[in-house]
């Protein structure tokens, strides 16, 4: 590894959490000298002084870095169920929820979630717990700051409240930051926490092997409370669900009988 490399590695892990040197290094370093080159510059070191002192420079970095693709309110009329007749019935019943995003990329559910919840709950009294397997997703979702093309549905009052605008990007306020704890999980392999009142699992299962999605579908039920409801995407409706121990609630939306 050449000696400006390895030195852009170590600043830009410092500055962003994510690991360049988890990537094959010659794919990588072609893949950057072509963005640095389509901007002007000629090496490591004058491209990194932009991205560490432009932020739109660092995001539009950022984007080419992570193949992860999400969105806040994503298929909007299924937050609107949750909030209206989902989250309702479980307050109901529970003081405190423990609510999991599961597979969460780069930040944009878990932070969706938190701020449906506040809608019920003081800011603080509640944890979004929010896992993926990948280091980089889970380090871009740390920083809490995206290009306005993912709050395209987001209402404009929630947008007012709960984002900062930022030379052209949007900053999560901390308030709603700092109601989501982060942790790297492997769906597949490690195990889930106990007594989950709401899981949201969405546009991941539809990568997954029927053989997978039987097994974590069996892990999502056991992990949940009796009355716990499984939130899965708009791709992924579960046919069988009485076989995992689940009735439908809604469309997309499953409850442990």
């Amino acid at each position: 590894m050449s000696g400006d490399y390895i030195l852009f590695i170590e600043k830009v892990k410092k500055k962003t959490g994510i690991d360049l040197s988890l990537y094959k290094e010659g794919q990588m370093k072609r893949r950057l000298t072509s963005l640095y080159e389509k901007k002007g510059y000629s090496n490591f070191n004058d491209y990194f002084k932009v991205i560490d002192s432009d932020l739109d420079e660092l995001y539009n970095f950022l984007d080419r870095m992570t193949i992860n693709v999400s969105e806040f309110f994503r298929n909007y009329k299924r937050w609107e169920i949750l909030e209206q007749k989902i989250l309702p019935d479980i307050i109901k019943k529970e003081k405190r929820l423990k609510v999991w995003s599961a597979a969460c990329s780069t930040g944009e559910e878990p932070y969706t979630l938190a701020m449906v919840l506040s809608n019920f709950m003081t800011l603080g009294s509640f944890r979004v717990l929010a896992t993926d397997i990948d280091d980089n997703a889970i380090a871009r979702a740390k920083l809490a700051t995206y290009h306005e093309r993912s709050l395209q549905e987001v209402p404009s009052d929630v947008k007012k409240k709960y984002f900062i605008p930022c030379d052209g990007l949007f900053k999560v306020k901390d308030e709603i930051k700092n109601s989501v704890v982060f942790k790297k999980q492997n769906l597949l392999a490690d195990s889930f926490e106990k007594d989950l009142d709401l899981i949201v699992c969405r546009n991941v299962l539809i990568y997954f092997t029927e053989e997978a999605k039987e097994h974590l579908y069996h892990k999502f039920s056991q992990s949940l409370k009796k009355g716990g409801i499984l939130f899965v995407g708009s791709t992924e409706q579960i046919f069988q669900p009485s076989k995992y121990g689940f009735e439908v609630v809604d469309t997309f939306f499953y409850r442990k009988v």
